[in-house]
């Protein structure tokens, strides 16, 4: 860890590398000096470090200072991102002279926290109908979604904005129009008590998206089901009403929780990650991005005041 700090912070002193930590998590140690300094003996060191607003840092029980000047941050809450710089003071000595002069560097880490997105899946499949008029696809779409829900409940996860539509298909080698019932609908991990499944924890994101995953291969386990059902049927009578093989299509949605966001421009390093929105921007809902707003001063802003 010590290593990969402080080459971080070589990083960062070149090319302003930045530096990303989960939420609740414990930052890398940051270490107050550059590789050739730290290969070279350093006379009388004194380090100072300054945090987010210019607020001076102090060992504490949330911030860690060591004497040789490493940095780490407990328990990273999204206040905590912004601007830490340290100014390293030392002296170079000419002992034949009595001669000392005090030299300072300084040097800077932009830390931003940040949190796994939220996932959720967008799926598609598509059921044969004897016709688009009449009651019997409503019947249809209103059976499977109670299935699907009943499916995937103990994971606290459900079905959400299903819809439908009929359309008339050519089958090309059978040279023939089919009726096809177009079905779509979301899935995500926040059925009603999905807090119950965080057992405490404050990373629950983790654990509502291996609750996602699970569906997503429940989901798929059955749609395959009933393609095998379909061609291994005891007669060779064609149901009116039956899933298209092969129509089963699934994409991954993901959305970010409130006062964080996407952005694979200013965070080509962390492009997947949700991360803090910056002063100036803000999220309010669970959206994948953070938008502008002049008056907002603060990290992980929810709101824009007027």
């Amino acid at each position: 860890m010590q290593a990969w700090a402080l080459l971080s912070a070589v990083l960062w002193y070149l090319t302003g590398v930045k530096i990303y930590v989960k939420l609740h998590q414990n930052s890398p140690v940051l270490i107050c000096m550059d590789l050739n300094r730290a290969n070279t003996e350093t006379v009388d060191p004194t380090y100072l470090w300054i945090g987010p607003k210019e607020k001076t840092l102090t060992d504490n029980s949330r911030i860690s200072i060591t004497e040789t000047g490493k940095l780490m941050v407990r328990d990273f809450l999204e206040p905590l991102s912004g601007l830490y710089s340290c100014t390293l003071s030392y002296k170079t000595v000419k002992a034949e002279i009595q001669e000392e002069t005090t030299i300072k560097r300084r040097y800077e880490f932009m830390i931003f926290a940040y949190r796994e997105p939220d996932y959720s899946y967008q799926m598609a499949v598509r059921f044969t109908t004897k016709s688009c008029v009449g009651r019997y696809n409503d019947l249809l779409f209103r059976v499977l979604r109670k299935i699907l829900d009943n499916l995937i409940s103990d994971l606290l996860c459900h079905v959400v904005e299903p819809s439908y539509k009929c359309h008339f298909v050519k089958i090309p080698e059978h040279s023939l129009l089919q009726n096809e019932l177009f079905i779509a609908f979301r899935v995500d991990p926040f059925a009603p008590g999905w807090e119950s499944v965080c057992n405490d924890s404050v990373d629950c994101e983790d654990i509502t998206n291996r609750n996602i995953l699970k569906a997503r291969d429940r989901i798929e386990e059955f749609f395959r089901s009933q393609a095998y059902t379909f061609y291994h049927r005891l007669n060779n009578t064609v149901p009116a009403m039956h899933f298209v093989d092969h129509s089963f299509q699934v994409v991954r949605m993901d959305s970010c929780r409130p006062g964080f966001g996407k952005d694979e421009g200013l965070h080509s390093n962390c492009a997947s990650c949700c991360v803090v929105c910056s002063p100036g921007t803000f999220s309010p809902d669970v959206d994948v991005s953070c938008q502008i707003c002049a008056s907002t001063q603060v990290y992980g802003a929810k709101s824009c005041p007027e």
